[in-house]
């Protein structure tokens, strides 16, 4: 039994390490960065693939369409395009294809409606009631103005009594 699990235990042990120093061999580190990684609509984006010199870029997933990727001053291909104004909140797939046969990298960019340096103000009424949030009722009007001007004769007349002495 002991000497199945050391012949065991070393033959994991050897595969891992084989595994281990081919990994690097197998993939080549491509990646794709995508920058600022939060976009509001209508700002622009800036891509770049990490290990390819050149690529072809595509930003369909939030309307942005394809995009070339040149070659930039560290040996990476790096592009840009815009959000769309039209583009929905959400977290959307950015993909770049490395030049002759090189892999497929992606990157997330994530959309927001303002982006977080803006300013955003107010707008529209304000929903606290029945007091204007229905709007404008010319017959509610003209009922409220008549009650203030009733309410507003008899105090005179009240206040006018009271000064003369009619005992009130």
């Amino acid at each position: 039994m002991r000497r199945t699990a050391r012949s065991l235990t070393g033959a994991v042990f050897a595969v891992a390490a084989v595994g281990a120093l081919a990994a690097p061999a197998l993939g080549d580190g491509a990646r794709l960065e995508v920058r600022p990684g939060t976009a509001a609509p209508g700002g622009d984006v800036t891509a770049t693939a990490v290990g390819c010199a050149t690529a072809a870029g595509d930003a369909s997933a939030v309307g942005a369409g394809e995009f070339t990727l040149a070659p930039d001053d560290d040996g990476d291909a790096t592009g840009r395009f815009r959000v769309p104004p039209s583009a929905q909140p959400g977290t959307y797939e950015i993909v770049a294809r490395c030049a002759r046969g090189g892999p497929k990298v992606r990157g997330d960019l994530v959309v927001v409606l303002a982006s977080a340096h803006a300013q955003v103000y107010p707008r529209g009424s304000v929903k606290t009631g029945v007091g204007g949030a229905l709007g404008p009722d010319p017959v509610q009007t003209a009922a409220g103005v008549a009650a203030l001007a009733v309410a507003a004769a008899g105090g005179t007349w009240l206040l006018h009594r009271r000064a003369r002495g009619d005992g009130i």
